[in-house]
């Protein structure tokens, strides 16, 4: 028999939704069917991540054939345009494409050392500067990059970094626990842990650049995804400064290259990461000093939301919130086979195409006491950029919107017993939840990768750190076909080998059993918070509760 390339051996056992190591088999009964069309959603899957649409990035040929796609499907499904007569809220973005990188160069104390682009490293610049050019810039070891006064923790206490260039640890300084519990909530990413936070803050400390050392475990995905991510095109938000209240390079290096820094500059790595890792860390200079540079194109652009709306039957002015990214990587680093384009099938075609097929269900039930808003927004992957532009520019008031779910990366691996709640125990949805899986005979199960912060990665968290309450859910592990083993080794084996990479394409023969049930779930809950009269809120204790608090005080709201 003929061994498959990696790609088709990955695409068989996503398809098949079993391994050959898992033979047991079992069927869970039909949940009843709200008139969720599977048709619909594998043909909109299909459109979305065809050769044809490039890979969906925002600004190009792709996102208009996108955009155009999903009003036109919007307004099949029976929605009525959501801005004002229009399908389409307009997110000014700016896209930077660097190009001729230099090697990262370190030098100091006698050491000279190179690493190569892509290889070793990557790096980005969030100015709009033909070129950028670090010469000698002194390296600062600062721990996590964590400037926290609520905590008391101040990574860069006592340290001037204007001119100099951050060396930051991924993560927050207590993720390699096994529990919840600690200043950062153990193992359960926080925000301070996001590579975006990190960034931030330098720029806010005056840094002239910010280095993230990768490591697969607490980053929660592979060199890979890091190399395919931060090369060719990059969009942003276009603020009018010119970015020039940013650092003047972002990147990340490998850990290897991290380990030869520190080796040079005569440090013990283990020893400060585990110095960083307690209160009072004070940062490290390294005695190095940083160079490189590369050119920058840059066009500005504007980029779309879509939005459709559902009106309430009886209160039209308070709102239930789907939102799912429509944007994908568009042509990336080609495998082996030398495919260029990164479809985004999975991520996040099948969520794109479940606001359409979701969509159809309500307006087939007849609508909800309150509005039901479909929002597929632009940039997710670019930094979330599209949602945070809604949040910061709703079209409807965020004191009006009830909460809502977000969608992306459905799963195509056969039906589950679980499902995971991303951020579970910071709501009040918890409840719903909690609920609709019951009538569907199953249970939710805690995020198994808390350490990859994801309740901060993708787009209701524009609107979660505004005060609405949102869900976030992922694919359950236990799998009715080969159980959590093999739940897990779908997962791994999709994140190592099909995640932001051309191989996540569509394939007629994925088993829709587990996307159905889910977007039936995801459909029930729509419906509760559609018809029901009171308004769940955060927590006491959440971070977002007295935001909730303050919106809702206001004229009109909650």
């Amino acid at each position: 028999m003929q061994t498959l390339p990696r790609r088709h051996h990955l695409l068989s056992i996503i398809a098949t939704g079993s391994l050959a190591a898992c033979t047991t088999t079992a069927t869970l009964p039909p949940p009843a069917a709200p008139g969720i069309s599977l048709a619909t959603m594998q043909e909109a899957t299909r459109t979305l991540a065809s050769d044809e649409f490039e890979g969906r990035e925002p600004g190009t040929r792709g996102e208009g054939l996108t955009i155009a796609y999903l009003a036109e499907q919007f307004a099949a499904a029976g929605l009525e345009p959501g801005n004002d007569g229009s399908w389409f809220q307009d997110v000014p973005l700016v896209e930077i494409t660097g190009s001729n990188f230099a090697p990262l160069e370190l030098s100091g104390g006698g050491v000279s050392l190179s690493f190569d682009y892509a290889t070793d490293w990557v790096g980005v610049s969030y100015r709009q500067m033909p070129r950028t050019a670090i010469n000698g810039s002194e390296l600062i070891f600062v721990g996590y990059g964590i400037n926290a006064p609520e905590k008391g923790w101040n990574d860069y206490e006592g340290v001037d970094m204007r001119g100099k260039t951050a060396l930051i640890l991924v993560n927050d300084p207590d993720y390699s626990t096994e529990t919840l519990e600690g200043p950062f909530n153990g193992r359960a990413m926080t925000y301070y842990g996001r590579w975006t936070y990190k960034y931030e803050e330098a720029a806010r400390q005056g840094a002239t650049g910010a280095i993230i050392i990768h490591e697969d475990f607490p980053a929660a995905y592979g060199w890979n995804v890091v190399e395919s991510s931060w090369s060719g095109p990059q969009a942003y938000a276009d603020t009018g400064t010119g970015g020039m209240d940013q650092t003047a390079m972002n990147g990340w290096i490998t850990l290897d290259a991290a380990k030869a820094m520190f080796d040079a500059a005569g440090l013990d790595m283990e020893a400060l990461t585990a110095a960083a890792s307690e209160p009072g860390f004070e940062a490290v200079p390294m005695n190095l000093a940083v160079s490189t540079s590369f050119d920058n194109d840059f066009r500005r652009f504007t980029s779309r939301n879509v939005v459709g709306v559902l009106p309430g039957n009886s209160r039209p002015d308070e709102y239930v919130l789907h939102t799912a990214h429509w944007d994908h990587l568009g042509r990336c680093t080609p495998n082996e086979e030398g495919d260029d384009i990164c479809n985004g099938a999975i991520d996040n075609a099948t969520g794109t195409a479940a606001l359409i097929a979701l969509a159809e269900a309500h307006k087939e039930a007849g609508g909800t006491g309150r509005s039901q808003v479909f929002l597929a927004v632009t940039a997710e992957e670019s930094g979330l950029l599209g949602a945070e532009y809604y949040g910061a520019n709703p079209i409807y008031p965020l004191s009006q919107t009830v909460g809502g779910v977000n969608i992306d990366a459905l799963h195509v691996t056969g039906p589950a017993r679980d499902v995971i709640s991303i951020g579970s125990g910071k709501s009040e949805l918890d409840f719903v939840v909690t609920e609709a899986l019951a009538a569907q005979g199953r249970v939710l199960s805690p995020d198994s990768s808390p350490q990859a912060g994801r309740y901060y990665r993708s787009d209701h968290f524009g609107l979660a750190k505004r005060g609405v309450p949102m869900i976030y859910l992922k694919a359950g592990i236990d799998l009715v076909d080969g159980g959590t083993e093999a739940g897990m080794a779908m997962d791994e084996e999709y994140t190592a080998h099909a995640y932001h990479g051309p191989d996540d394409e569509y394939n007629e023969s994925w088993d829709w059993r587990g996307v159905m049930m889910d977007l039936e779930l995801y459909y029930a809950i729509g419906r509760d918070l559609g018809n029901r009269s009171d308004w769940p809120n955060w927590y006491p204790q959440d971070e977002f509760r007295m935001i909730r608090d303050a919106s809702c005080a206001g004229e009109g709201g909650c």
